[in-house]
């Protein structure tokens, strides 16, 4: 058996910025507020945190702050990068910090083959004294880490999970059908967790949930405890987030969620702009209904 299994509604956290600088009060009362949800863990410094315009002293303090808000939910944290090098000096600067364990991205940009992705995350897996878990997401980094290829890697004692975002189910399914024990599959889609849950996988990292957590976490134990009637439910009255979420490039628009309900400054750093009109009027309108 793995030596941690995450299943559930895990947060990709968006990090609120104030006047150029990260707001850390403000993010501690969306970390309280997450909680008090009943979210099952916490993921900080991914993607949807904005992370590659983070410096190391504000990605510490964020992961301080997130372990200090967590009320004891595990803390998976974003420290991949396109080097291999650069990520395991990520792991050692943060691993004092009180992660559960680190999400580490397929390597963007250099297009690697599915032997090199293989060695580079069997070189992290084995230089991490905290377990990792994979991230795919072709959409951004370029390239597609196999179903064949997370397998082998499934093996690695120190490799415990998956979070799929290819949006590819045959592929998924494989993994799902051939994963070893312990080794948890996670969909990186707020859109498809009620079919991956079905399928088998252990739950979702979510952008939603940045907005909706209660409803998030509702959708996800209705699947676990196998109420089909009432997932559906849910993931019907959450469509219209889930499809509003990703109108703009992630986080743009959650963070404007995150702003109309009062929680941030709707503020992003470059290269990424503030939500457009027509996207902040389109939250608006989904928030109302999810409020009904």
């Amino acid at each position: 058996m793995k030596e941690l299994y995450l299943k559930g509604c895990g947060t990709a956290l968006v990090t609120p910025f104030t006047g150029g600088k990260v707001n850390l009060e403000a993010f501690a009362k969306t970390i309280d507020r997450q909680v008090e949800a009943g979210i099952h863990f916490l993921v900080p410094l991914g993607t949807t945190g904005e992370t590659p315009c983070l410096s190391e002293v504000e990605r510490v303090e964020l992961l301080i702050t997130a372990a200090a808000h967590s009320a004891g939910r595990p803390i998976l944290v974003g420290a991949g990068t396109n080097s291999l090098e650069l990520t395991i000096s990520n792991i050692r600067r943060l691993e004092i910090y009180g992660p559960d364990a680190f999400l580490i991205v397929v390597p963007y940009y250099n297009k690697p083959t599915q032997e090199g992705l293989y060695r580079y995350f069997r070189a992290v897996a084995d230089a991490s004294a905290k377990p990792i878990v994979l991230y795919n997401i072709p959409g951004r980094s370029g390239v597609n880490l196999a179903a064949e290829t997370c397998l082998r890697l499934a093996e690695h004692d120190n490799i415990v999970g998956v979070k799929e975002a290819s949006g590819n189910y045959a592929q998924i399914s494989e993994i799902l059908r051939n994963r070893p024990e312990g080794f948890s599959v996670l969909s990186g889609n707020d859109n498809e967790t009620l079919p991956l849950m079905a399928t088998g996988a252990d739950g979702v990292i979510s952008v939603a949930s940045n907005i909706a957590p209660a409803e998030m976490t509702a959708l996800v134990e209705a699947l676990q405890k196998g109420d089909m009637e009432l997932a559906r439910k849910l993931n019907f009255k959450l469509m219209p987030l889930f499809k509003a979420c990703f109108v703009e490039s992630n986080p743009i628009p959650a963070k404007a969620a995150m702003s109309l309900l009062g929680l941030m400054d709707n503020e992003l750093r470059l290269p990424l702009t503030a939500a457009t009109a027509q996207t902040t009027a389109l939250l608006k309108q989904v928030i109302h209904e999810l409020e009904k």
